[in-house]
């Protein structure tokens, strides 16, 4: 598979015949005509969801995490925000070098560039916290050269990534994009639940605040994601062999055991409310949800074993389908876990 050529007057490629890749586009982006109408959607409610991590105030976390928290939890808390770190450094990069350069629907290109400024978003937003609070700035943003088990994890999930730098196949850009849903709707979310496990407790309430606004836009990213690997499905059916279907599962397996390990890792069964047992359920639970998303089965049919944190994250309750509801419907800060 070739990189689409950004500019190409040639082209005289039809709305109807538009695909998600190996499409001939003209190179210009109108949102006026699109054929991605779900992509629309989400360029607008992104937009509506601008926001700048000045403004969350981390006066009283600074004092928390220096009088407050316990080593236990100090150590999570460190540990959170260098894995989360790595992740919005890889998908910045990623997004714009992998991704991005093979999809062929403009209005597909437009937001994937909208998604990598939010992740840059994301980072700058992990700088503000760890130089405000933490003791060891430098160490967490090298935390991976000292920790072996973060660095399985970013070995991991580095890895899938590389693999799409060689010769890119249909195949190869397919699993790529399950890559990105998983590691949007699963590797995240142990590092959230532990950060709404501490403002469950009442500290680090700012910090709270930030993974709200930086979870609002994961949300949105895994929708993203869902989508275009479902528009895959309907216009390359002929991609999901029961051998690809395999392979899914098996990325989703090994991200679950990653997963899992790594939120035990951090809380060490120390942890008010976020026990081992929590933790492996909960991880599961959200595998399971993906998989449905994109046409798939369950592997583990579980229930979500911590509702709280669904209400840690909403900003408001305001309650809508978002593939139903008007864009208005969905104003700075009002998405919520329901719109799955």
């Amino acid at each position: 598979m070739d990189r689409k050529r950004i500019y190409n007057p040639s082209s005289n490629e039809t709305l109807t015949e538009r695909r998600v890749f190996n499409g001939n586009p003209h190179g210009i982006l109108n949102f006026t005509k699109a054929k991605y109408q779900w992509a629309l959607k989400l360029w607008d409610l992104m937009e509506a969801n601008t926001w700048f991590p000045k403004e969350v105030d981390t006066t009283d976390d600074v004092r928390c995490y220096a009088h407050e928290l316990t080593q236990a939890e100090k150590r999570m808390y460190d540990l959170v925000w260098s894995q989360l770190i790595s992740m919005d450094s890889f998908q910045t990069n990623n997004l714009a070098d992998n991704i991005n350069p093979y999809i062929t629907a403009p209005e597909i290109n437009a937001v994937l560039s909208r998604q990598a400024y939010e992740e840059a978003n994301h980072s700058k937003s992990y700088a503000v916290m760890v130089e405000a609070i933490c003791d060891n700035t430098d160490l967490i943003y090298e935390m991976e050269k000292h920790d072996d088990v973060l660095r399985e994890k970013n070995d991991y999930i580095s890895s899938v990534y590389a693999e799409l730098a060689g010769e890119v196949t249909d195949e190869k850009l397919l699993l790529a994009m399950i890559a990105n849903q998983i590691l949007e709707g699963v590797y995240f979310y142990s590092g959230f639940t532990a950060i709404y496990s501490l403002a469950r407790a009442g500290k680090m309430l700012g910090s709270a605040q930030m993974i709200r606004f930086i979870q609002r836009d994961e949300i949105t990213h895994l929708l993203l994601f869902q989508n275009m690997i479902n528009s895959v499905r309907t216009e390359r059916p002929d991609l999901f062999t029961p051998e690809m279907e395999a392979k899914i599962y098996d990325m989703f397996k090994k991200a679950g055991e990653l997963e899992i390990k790594w939120g035990k890792y951090i809380t060490q069964n120390q942890i008010m409310g976020f026990t081992d047992d929590i933790i492996e359920q909960y991880i599961q639970y959200l595998i399971d949800q993906r998989l449905v998303a994109i046409g798939l089965k369950r592997l583990y049919n579980v229930a979500h074993p911590i509702k709280w944190v669904d209400d840690f994250a909403k900003f408001n309750d305001q309650k809508s389908n978002f593939f139903e509801a008007k864009v208005t419907n969905y104003s700075k800060g009002s998405i919520s876990f329901d719109d799955f």
